[in-house]
């Protein structure tokens, strides 16, 4: 597996790769087309397709900080999940060096739980910082999310430094 970086979304790929985003997480947590298009443009960001056995299985979108990877969105194509395909993925991320950072629902059903145990067994840990991801829609409230990173819990410190990027860059270019 590899991770093939997407920066123009004119290639015949981002449409393919913008439908699993659309069928993978509920709207209030996807990105506008228009701001996903722009953000494409940010040298900090990673649009990146996972590529195995010479086909596209997936997508994880990060951003890459001096000190940290930020797991913005992270999908498998529905046929191939449970196949190892996203744990490879996130073990290429782990391998840059960096601790990585992402956001999950709260488990509070067997979908979750089950998510939070996959991250688990991936080498997260939990983190106990309430956390709520500001709004990618006009109108729409945040929603909070548990914050799990690799390879260790984060120091308080690191949180509010991660805080603060998702708050004043991540999601500064949300809205139209």
């Amino acid at each position: 597996m590899e991770l093939k970086r997407l920066t123009d979304p004119a290639s015949p790929l981002f449409a393919p790769a913008m439908e699993l985003y659309g069928i993978s997480f509920p709207v209030h947590e996807q990105r506008l087309d228009a701001s996903q298009r722009r953000i494409l443009g940010d040298e900090a960001y990673h649009f990146d397709l996972l590529w195995a056995e010479g086909a596209f299985a997936g997508l994880i979108l990060y951003w890459e900080q001096p000190d940290y990877f930020y797991v913005e969105h992270f999908c498998v194509l529905p046929q191939l999940r449970g196949m190892g395909f996203g744990s490879r993925a996130l073990e290429l991320l782990q391998a840059k060096g960096k601790p990585v950072i992402l956001e999950i629902d709260p488990p509070r059903d067997e979908v979750s739980r089950r998510r939070k145990g996959f991250y688990e067994r991936c080498g997260f840990a939990e983190n106990p910082f309430a956390h709520v991801h500001p709004p990618y829609r006009r109108g729409a409230a945040g929603h909070d999310l548990v914050v799990m990173s690799s390879p260790a819990p984060l120091t308080e410190e690191e949180y509010g430094r991660f805080a603060a990027f998702l708050n004043g860059h991540v999601m500064a270019d949300v809205f139209d």
